[in-house]
């Protein structure tokens, strides 16, 4: 499938595309399998910030649904302290979940059905000098695939479908459901990559929800079934490797007020999505009161300096004024304020119109961080 395709092709597609190359004009310089190799090359030119690597082989539906690679690292260094010496992925894609989980075991397993997805894992793997994986392009669900699959630990993540109006086990391909069915004779080990949104009460198996926050947002929900949990819930902060475990014996200290103190935090959505607030809040060497909890913001407050590895980000209270841009624009241009980011829910259609509002006429240094608090606006500066 990828026959006569050479690294240097590819390169040369990348270089094309950058310069502005049209379909008709990488068409006559790329010749034969012209589209594949354009999709290749802008692949590698999307990837640009999710691999360590420029030379990795994809097509944009394999860079799509790749793990990024701090996010592969992470899970790998766990699956070692675990002490597996044997995991087959069950769905591998471009492999690199796969590649780095191989890199602490004797001996991994790379199934896919699409035989293209298993000729770029498997040059992937030889990018990554990984030598000891077993690639098989088969039905993963199959008799004669399980049979010839003798893994320790038993790794899945399934695709999503965009169009799904509510995240289901039964939607996803493959469906875990069907994984656990046809691997459960052979392991108990299971680790599942599912949707963040999923609700937990419909995974049907005890373990462990662990939820990853990558660069300052929600990236992955890891499940792993019981005898590879470390506890019930729990968050991970990459790359920082921040991590935060359900208690429940911990006293609950969560208080709520209406009124910002003199510092805002801003709570990962990880934390959030875990319910660990109260687990975090224990971990904070300053007092701390919840202020805001939005689906994609979830802010705490409090009157001392906060730099936690635990937390998004600290900002300190510059002013509250109503919430209207020509009142925060004022403030503004009062305060010496520059530039000014939005950390609030505007539709799209609005957005572009609300922020050329607050940001007329400033000429200063300094950059504000605008949060909707009811009716009013909490202005802030980044620490």
């Amino acid at each position: 499938m990828l026959e006569g395709i050479t690294e240097e092709k590819v390169r040369e597609a990348v270089e094309l595309i950058k310069r502005g190359f049209d379909e008709r004009k990488l068409r006559a310089r790329l010749g034969e399998n012209w589209e594949l190799i354009a999709e290749i090359a802008r692949a590698r030119i999307k990837a640009r910030n999710k691999f360590s690597r420029r030379d990795l082989w994809m097509d944009l539906q394999g860079l799509r649904y790749s793990t990024h690679e701090e996010v592969a690292k992470y899970r790998a260094k766990r699956l070692n302290e675990f002490g597996a010496k044997s995991i087959a992925d069950v769905s591998c894609g471009i492999g690199i979940q796969l590649i780095f989980y191989a890199m602490k075991v004797e001996k991994a397993y790379g199934i896919d059905i699409d035989p293209l997805k298993i000729e770029f894992a498997r040059r992937n793997a030889g990018k990554y000098g990984v030598s000891n994986i077993e690639f098989i392009n088969a039905d993963s669900l199959s008799r004669d695939t399980v049979e010839r699959v003798d893994a320790e630990v038993i790794f899945s993540d399934p695709a999503r479908p965009p169009e799904m109006p509510e995240r289901r086990l039964e939607d996803l391909l493959p469906s875990p459901l069907k994984v656990y069915e046809a691997y459960s004779k052979k392991t108990d080990a299971f680790i599942f990559d599912l949707p963040p949104q999923i609700r937990r009460e419909r995974i049907p198996w005890k373990g462990e929800f662990e939820y990853i926050d990558l660069f300052g947002a929600l990236n992955r929900l890891t499940f792993y079934t019981e005898p590879l949990a470390r506890a019930e819930r729990s968050a991970v902060i990459l790359p920082a490797e921040a991590r935060i475990e359900s208690d429940p014996d911990l006293e609950n200290i969560v208080e709520w007020t209406d009124e910002p103190g003199e510092y805002l935090y801003e709570v990962p959505q990880a934390v959030d999505y875990a319910d660990l607030i109260n687990e975090l809040f224990h971990l904070l060497p300053v007092e701390a009161k919840m202020l805001l909890r939005e689906k994609r913001r979830v802010l705490a407050t409090g009157d001392g300096e906060i730099k936690s590895p635990y937390l998004k980000r600290t900002y300190r209270v510059a002013g509250i004024v109503p919430f209207h841009p020509v009142r925060i624009n004022d403030f503004l241009r009062k305060e010496g304020f520059g530039r000014a980011t939005l950390r609030i829910s505007v539709p799209d259609s609005e957005y572009w119109r609300f922020r050329k509002r607050v940001e007329a006429n400033l000429n200063g240094e300094r950059r504000a961080f605008i949060f909707q608090l009811g009716n009013r606006a909490v202005i802030a500066e980044g620490l």
